[in-house]
């Protein structure tokens, strides 16, 4: 083996051949379905702990090598990245690695905002990009005004416009969460991936301000309708400087993987982090962990029937689609699209109603400003399960305004019901569903996961936005207000039940999160109902129980012991 080249040295890699053999069995033969579950668990949760520090830097070299990685600075990157990736505190007495070295690797935990410039290039790229999305929303939203009168359009809503901006507003959003989530480092990677929906909300506040600025301009001689050609004209601006930073940013590392150019893959992610170390620390475990990834598939199946015949990937695709459904059946697009018109409805004159308009896009936009922190602190998860109550109770206390007879005290009311409903819908269902569709899929069909996800929330974003007229004539304010209060209650439920929590687990961990059965996440998220109660108003000392084993391990060290890899439960006594 001495004399063999890179890629015969990686074939021949004993190590390298127990991550491919690990779920076959090996000589004992083929695992039960729960046994390959267990396997995946602890593999993922730690999948090089059991070599030693030569052990992963022959394998680190040996992937190296068999990609055609051969610098002498690169082989010794990825010797040590292979050590902190089976330990990622090694490097406090790593005598190896240089001063500055060290100092790179501690910040990553110190500070962990302090990324090297390009990463937060790529962040300008994916904000602008979702704000482009959110000004061409709204400023069609005010010209329609004046263009459906001056073409004679009975009904703008129904009318050609609406599908082509579907259309072309559906592929950013599908491609760019992903790449975000793909450049991002774990620890930051919720924060990064939900810019999308917080620009997305920026774009929207400059739609609505653009549209108040170009609402009075008069018609010149020569140009009838200068008032909407300029607003429609003005997302025009933003577009191009995003076509601009594209071919500034590098491609997505785990792209690059999934094409088999690993040299590329290793030059992006290079820029993506301060120095050789991590960035080859970072790749490899990436690599390892794919390659569990890829044998706990069945072979020979297409990725399309990967979405809905590998339970893994099924469990990813029910708790993204109930986020991405959501996210329209909320109710927040009715107030984005139809606010003029509710406002109007309240009592507002045509441009008060837009100022109040305005208004909403603000608080929109500046409460999506605490999930850059809570997203990441708190989780996916928590969030959406503390604000849809609150989405429900202020859009029932919105529609019941209607019942006050007209005067300051409704449109107050409808006005305050509404910028409540938009400062808890911006920091939980606003920006998650996007940043959890990014991560919930395991690589091979991230894409496809994404499409889905994507087509899902557009195709119920037409749903609502045509049956809202209808529903507002048949219903009157008050029960289509409460049709969406009481679909928020049903979110809560279902996300209670089936839809886990992604925080802090790397992308390539997160199998560990899905391969939990359904039925024993559903009894496990009904059963946090009592605890909660018992534990926050109640104020009893109980624990919580704990969904996977590496957390049951960590998380009480005198409830729980570990021996040879096995995690024993040792007392249910003070547990829900």
């Amino acid at each position: 083996m001495a004399n063999a080249t890179g890629s015969e040295k990686y074939a021949q890699h004993d190590d390298f051949a127990k991550l491919r053999t690990r779920f076959s069995g090996g000589s004992g033969g083929p695992q039960t379905a729960a046994e390959r579950q267990a396997t995946v668990n602890r593999m993922m949760h730690h999948p090089l702990a059991a070599y030693s520090e030569d052990q992963v830097q022959q394998m680190g070299e040996a992937y190296a090598r068999a990609h055609q990685i051969n610098g002498e600075d690169d082989i010794r990157a990825f010797r040590l990245g292979a050590v902190l990736a089976k330990d990622v505190n090694r490097h406090v007495d790593m005598d190896e690695l240089t001063p500055q070295e060290k100092e790179f690797l501690a910040r990553e935990v110190t500070h962990k905002w302090a990324q090297p410039k390009l990463l937060y290039l790529v962040v300008v790229l994916c904000s602008l990009c979702a704000a482009v999305q959110g000004m061409d929303e709204t400023v069609v939203n005010g010209a329609q005004i004046f263009y459906a009168r001056q073409f004679g359009i009975a009904d703008p809503n129904n009318s050609l416009h609406a599908w082509l901006l579907g259309l072309t507003n559906s592929a950013p959003s599908a491609t760019v969460p992903i790449y975000a989530a793909e450049t991002a480092p774990p620890s930051i990677r919720g924060a990064l991936t939900m810019q999308w929906q917080m620009w997305t909300a920026f774009g929207i506040m400059v739609g609505f301000a653009t549209d108040l600025i170009f609402y009075n301009v008069a018609d010149t001689p020569a140009i009838t309708g200068l008032n909407w050609r300029l607003m429609m004209g003005s997302a025009m601006f933003p577009a191009v400087i995003v076509c601009f930073f594209v071919y500034l940013c590098p491609e997505s590392p785990r792209w690059y993987m999934s094409k088999g150019r690993h040299q590329q893959a290793y030059q992006s992610m290079q820029k993506l982090r301060y120095i050789k170390v991590q960035a080859a620390r970072d790749l490899f475990y990436m690599h390892v962990l794919l390659e569990i990834e890829k044998n706990t598939r069945e072979p020979g199946q297409n990725k399309v029937k990967e979405m809905f015949t590998v339970p893994r990937n099924r469990r990813a695709m029910v708790a993204s689609e109930i986020t991405m459904f959501m996210q329209q059946f909320c109710g927040v697009n009715v107030i984005a699209y139809y606010s003029s018109v509710i406002f109007v409805e309240a009592g507002f004159s045509e441009f008060r109603a837009l100022i109040a308009s305005l208004g909403f896009g603000i608080i929109n936009f500046l409460f999506a400003l605490p999930a850059v922190y809570t997203i990441d602190t708190y989780g996916r998860r928590f969030l959406l399960l503390v604000t849809f109550p609150l989405m429900a109770l202020f859009l029932f206390f919105t529609g019941f305004s209607f019942w006050i007879p007209s005067g300051n005290a409704q449109i107050g009311c409808i006005a305050a019901g509404i910028y409540l409903f938009g400062m808890v819908y911006s920091p939980g269902e606003g920006p998650v569903p996007f940043s959890y569709s990014a991560e919930c899929y395991p690589l091979p069909i991230r894409s496809i996961g994404m499409s889905l996800a994507t087509a899902t929330t557009w195709f119920f974003n037409f749903i609502l936005s045509i049956s809202w007229p209808s529903m507002l004539k048949a219903f009157k304010p008050q029960g289509a207000f409460s049709w969406y209060a009481g679909w928020n209650v049903i979110g809560f439920i279902a996300v209670l039940l089936f839809v886990p929590e992604t925080k802090g687990k790397t992308l390539e961990e997160l199998d560990q999160v899905f391969s939990i059965p359904t039925r024993q996440h559903a009894v496990w998220g009904a059963r946090q109902v009592p605890y909660v109660f018992r534990k926050y108003i109640l104020r009893q000392d109980v624990l919580p129980e704990v969904l996977y084993e590496p957390d049951m391990v960590e998380y009480h060290q005198d409830a729980f012991v570990k021996e040879e890899g096995e995690v024993a439960q040792l007392d249910h006594s003070n547990r829900v």
